[in-house]
């Protein structure tokens, strides 16, 4: 599976809202929403990714929920 998909399966399971888009340097955008430890759960996981991931660096921004459109659920971009 790939990044953005496992991603998004994660966050699901999370019950977080959100995205996962791949940008074009390579690097994969996440923005995610909901109770604050299930966003520290994801942020752990994104340390390493699915299997077969090559994570080289994360990179975390707490921005103001209010300021997004979320879509309902998370999706891969």
């Amino acid at each position: 599976m790939y990044f953005r998909a496992s991603t998004a399966e994660r966050a699901r399971a999370l019950a977080l809202r959100g995205h996962a888009q791949n940008e074009p340097d390579g690097s994969v955008l996440v923005h995610a929403a909901g109770e604050a430890a299930a966003l520290e759960q994801l942020i752990e996981w994104l340390y390493t990714g699915p299997p077969m991931a090559r994570v080289t660096a994360v990179d975390v921004e707490v921005i103001d929920p209010e300021t997004v459109d979320w879509p309902p659920g998370f999706q891969a971009r």
